[in-house]
């Protein structure tokens, strides 16, 4: 792992590391062996500003890509991405995923016109999708032409929680420590603390309710 990296070399550093090691979870013990942490030898990275902190773990088949005037992917210390994620930015947008975050298997994060900044600790299970983004439905143009609209980024705050399968849409802000039910398609704002689930997402109870 010391000569692991994203380069040709570096990758097949990377795939020699591994190869001793069992998938999936079992490998993000090869992110604390490097100081750039552990990008898999079969992850597509395809962006020019990628900031990466210490410990980053990049699985299998993910994919990290820049579409035209992409604003950064900024992954804080710790952060784990697993198999089968994307990470898009185009158009101005850019993803920040704080320290100690952890983004399971076929997650999608697309960030246009404005950015998705995940916080700090906060998980995300498998097969959730963030769209900062909308398109436009005006009656004199194919669906195809419509241009891109936002109502504004997607902020998900410290300790939150968000179930499988769970979409996030444009203009949405989930309070610290919020969970967001698998299923459920979240078009308005989460309040700090809220159980949310549905489609779309209402409040069930507040976590301070199970006390």
């Amino acid at each position: 792992m010391r000569f692991a990296g994203p380069h040709f070399a570096g990758r097949f550093a990377t795939r020699l590391a591994a190869w001793s090691y069992p998938p999936h979870y079992r490998r993000v013990a090869l992110a604390h062996l490097n100081a750039g942490g552990y990008i898999s030898a079969d992850a597509v990275i395809h962006h020019a500003d990628l900031r990466r902190g210490k410990g980053v773990f990049i699985d299998d088949r993910c994919m990290i890509f820049q579409n035209t005037n992409g604003g950064a992917v900024e992954l804080g210390d710790k952060v784990y991405i697993y198999r089968d994620t994307i990470i898009e930015t185009g158009d101005g947008g850019c993803v920040t995923v704080g320290d100690g975050s952890s983004i399971h298997p076929r997650c999608q994060l697309n960030a246009y016109l404005q950015p998705i900044q995940v916080g700090t600790g906060v998980m995300i299970a498998a097969n959730c999708a963030f769209y900062s983004y909308d398109h436009g439905m005006a009656p004199d143009l194919p669906v195809g032409q419509q241009p891109l609209c936002s109502r504004g980024p997607i902020v998900v705050g410290d300790e939150a929680w968000i179930g499988t399968g769970a979409i996030v849409l444009s203009g949405v802000t989930i309070g610290a420590g919020a969970v967001v039910g698998a299923g459920s398609v979240v078009t308005r704002d989460v309040a700090e603390g809220a159980i949310v689930a549905g489609n779309p997402a209402r409040v069930i109870k507040m976590r301070t309710d199970l006390e």
